[in-house]
């Protein structure tokens, strides 16, 4: 079976994969410093939930944008695994599509595994949209080949930059307002109607301009765990598993 190891900013997913699907996963925080040791220990008593050994998996693919977490992750394939990992945008497993960028080596593995698994899956151009501790817009022509996209602060981002620079204002959990109005009563209505109808706002006039400057039609996929806040109808399709496929797609072209 094929691990397929997920790390990002806030949260590494290890996937479990067989015949090209998720059998089971699991999610751990990000830490750089966590040893090779101390996630085969964990990884262990998880996999015996599933009532299996280690020695059931025989291929790891690791697509990365914490570039610290990668020698942990790779000595765990190699001491625990005994199989030398795939790393998603180098080697065996660089990027099959065109990098229609000045710096093609600044695209983040998560983005790249996000464009794979959505060309596989949808025809035409592309919009992608990754919420996680940044959000990112990500376009693909109907070739497949990445045409450049924007980062822009992740919504958990930006309540903390809120909170972190006021000395007033309440920490708040970010959810849909219970009704429509963009005009708060509170404190706390006032805030969670600037950061969530905001950031709506933002999503909405970048979808708007990017259709606009590519002048055909395009679908939108939305991915990552924050993607459940945002009203499904802001997209043409909403895939939460869209990294993990295309790290398996890539550990599939790889070895054929």
């Amino acid at each position: 079976m094929l691990l397929a190891i997920d790390a990002g900013n806030t949260n590494v997913v290890f996937a479990l994969c067989e015949h090209g699907k998720v059998r089971s996963r699991w999610r751990i925080a990000t830490d750089p410093r966590r040893t090779a040791d101390e996630y085969a220990v964990w990884l262990n008593q998880l996999l015996s939930l599933e009532n299996l050994g280690m020695d059931a998996i025989d291929a790891v693919i690791i697509g990365t944008v914490v570039p610290r977490a990668l020698h942990n992750l790779s000595t765990l394939a190699r001491r625990y695994f005994s199989v030398e990992p795939l790393v998603a945008g180098y080697g065996d497993a660089a990027w099959p599509m065109s990098l229609h960028v000045p710096q093609p080596g600044s695209l983040g593995a998560d983005r790249g595994l996000n464009l794979i698994a959505g060309h596989a899956e949808h025809a035409g151009d592309l919009v992608i949209v990754d919420f996680g501790t940044a959000t990112t817009f990500d376009v693909c022509d109907e070739n497949g080949a990445y045409k450049g996209g924007v980062i822009a602060p992740g919504i958990n981002l930006s309540i903390d930059a809120l909170t972190g620079n006021t000395a007033q204002l309440p920490r708040i959990a970010i959810r849909e307002p219970e009704d429509k109005s963009v005009i708060g009563t509170t404190t706390e209505s006032q805030m969670l109607i600037g950061v969530y109808w905001g950031y709506v706002a933002m999503i909405e006039g970048l979808l708007e301009r990017t259709r606009a400057e590519i002048g055909r039609p395009v679908t939108t996929i939305a991915t990552g765990g924050l993607a459940t806040l945002f009203p499904d109808d802001l997209f043409d399709h909403v895939d939460f598993e869209l990294t993990l496929k295309g790290l398996i797609l890539l550990h599939e072209q790889a070895s054929a």
